[in-house]
């Protein structure tokens, strides 16, 4: 069980849920500290507090700067969408709706009634929808196949 806590990106990890919180809580007055000595604020209201687990088990409660932070399901961080049980369902479907959105953008470069080669269609795609859903696929890109189908057929 692994605990995470964004914006401060901090992580712990422990098979207890309470000691991997007491350890992440430990980490973070660490950061606090550090942030009061050089004078740096943080932004309390972005920061979440994620447990990666399959067990149904909640984790205590964390704080910083006596501000709680709120426990959530999935967390955007560094343009990936982490769930709690690291699946990546979430993070796929938001990459299949990205793509689907962009393809319908350029429609009139790369369809059907599009005066471009082939080849430079192909380009086209390269450049603009590849990219998308393969941004940091060596970390999502373990997903099921069940998952991964998603992406798959959207190609």
């Amino acid at each position: 069980m692994g605990t995470f806590a964004d914006d401060t990106a901090i992580f712990a990890t422990h098979a207890d849920p309470t000691t991997a919180s007491r350890n992440l809580q430990e980490h973070l007055n660490t950061v606090e500290n550090w942030l009061k000595k050089w004078k740096i604020k943080v932004n309390e209201t972005k920061s979440s507090h994620i447990t990666f687990t399959l067990r149904k088990d909640n984790c205590p409660v964390i704080s910083i700067n006596q501000t709680v932070l709120p426990q959530v399901e999935s967390v955007k961080y560094l343009g990936l969408r982490f769930d709690c049980k690291l699946n990546w369902k979430e993070h796929i479907a938001k990459k299949r709706k990205r793509t689907d959105l962009k393809v319908k953008e350029i429609n009139w470069l790369i369809g059907r009634n599009s005066n471009l080669s082939l080849g430079n269609k192909l380009l086209v795609y390269k450049a603009v929808i590849k990219p998308i859903w393969t941004y940091r696929i060596e970390l999502w890109g373990c997903a099921s196949k069940s998952i991964a189908a998603v992406i798959q057929r959207s190609q």
